[in-house]
């Protein structure tokens, strides 16, 4: 009877050290105002859930979805000049 164990020294040749790589901090670094503009979403709803929502409120969310759209769309013309900027 053969056996059917598989060789574990090429699954964990390579040690994960639990550190994000440079390429992932730059990628991080590059959507940080998306992220931040998202957390502002987020609090002014958070803000509104046990509560009516005032003018005010309904305000400071409009406000926030604006800049979550600014960054995504700032966001998405960088990557696409990025894109025609390297393949040019």
């Amino acid at each position: 009877m053969k056996s059917i164990e598989t060789p574990l020294t090429a699954v964990t040749a390579v040690p994960f050290d639990g550190e994000p790589s440079a390429a992932e901090l730059d990628a991080i670094e590059l959507e940080l105002p998306l992220i931040l503009a998202e957390v502002d979403l987020l609090d002014a709803q958070i803000m509104t859930l046990d509560r009516p929502v005032t003018e005010l409120d309904a305000r400071r969310i409009r406000r926030a979805r604006h800049r979550v759209l600014a960054a995504r769309r700032e966001l998405t013309n960088r990557a696409g000049t990025a894109l025609a900027g390297g393949a040019a």
